[in-house]
């Protein structure tokens, strides 16, 4: 009597899915006792691409074309298909890349009055718990750093004071190169509390052109400008720096 043989194969695969919606791919496992019909809807949901408009191509690891997987009541395990190849999705009624485009999504916004009044926000979380500016202060730490900030400003306010427009200077600032140039600007800014010198640098040194977020404290060529704090600027006779050229050097 003949010898009774089972042909036992692997009941998932692995298979890299693209298509002609995305620019990308994901690798999935599906169940090879799928239906393809059941096989398109589960799609649908991957790429966007509709179940009735879709048509379903095999490939290679290489990339050659296998074949159509075209049959809607066949099984996903009838095809040829083995781990590491893909599985394409066409569906020519759509453009590639049309729900990548977030510019096309309307974005939610909130005013800051209604997200105050909202109870599951980061900011209602962190008040109940009282974290970050919301934790409790003592009234006496409060109190110093506040004499504490009104004590610098204080003395920023005088050496300022001491300084006058056109005065030559030198500039040190921690981590940074000892600046020479001269005091175009003394008081207060728009784009940071406090008093700031605005210098023009004999050199190429600074950040700007004598101007901050659209609002001019004073005209220098660009990355000649700077705004340093008053600790920062010593005044007094500081000529421009010779960069030791003679006659002999130019050409």
């Amino acid at each position: 009597m003949a010898g009774q043989y089972t042909v036992i194969t692997q009941g998932l695969v692995n298979v890299t899915v693209t298509s002609s919606v995305n620019t990308f791919g994901s690798e999935r496992r599906f169940q090879k006792d799928l239906s393809v019909l059941e096989l398109k809807g589960k799609l649908e949901l991957l790429t966007g691409a509709s179940s009735g408009n879709m048509k379903l191509e095999l490939y290679s690891k290489d990339s050659k074309l296998i074949c159509a997987v075209d049959n809607d009541e066949a099984l996903l395990g009838s095809y040829p298909i083995e781990d590491s190849m893909r599985l394409h999705v066409v569906d020519s009624s759509l453009k590639v890349g049309e729900f990548e485009d977030v510019s096309k999504v309307e974005k939610f916004e909130l005013d800051e009055e209604e997200y105050a009044k909202r109870t599951d926000s980061v900011r209602a979380f962190k008040e109940r718990n009282k974290m970050g500016r919301f934790k409790d202060v003592d009234p006496e730490e409060q109190k110093r750093t506040e004499e504490e900030k009104q004590r610098k400003e204080q003395e920023e306010k005088e050496k300022a004071e001491k300084m006058k427009i056109s005065d030559r200077c030198e500039v040190s600032v921690p981590g940074q190169p000892t600046r020479r140039g001269t005091v175009m600007y003394i008081g207060y800014t728009d784009f940071k509390p406090g008093f700031w010198v605005g210098v023009k640098y004999d050199e190429p040194y600074g950040k700007n052109d004598g101007s901050v977020k659209g609002r001019r404290y004073f005209d220098c060529q660009p990355k000649y400008g700077g705004f340093v704090k008053p600790d920062s600027v010593t005044v007094g006779d500081f000529p421009e720096e010779d960069l030791g050229f003679d006659d002999g050097d130019e050409m």
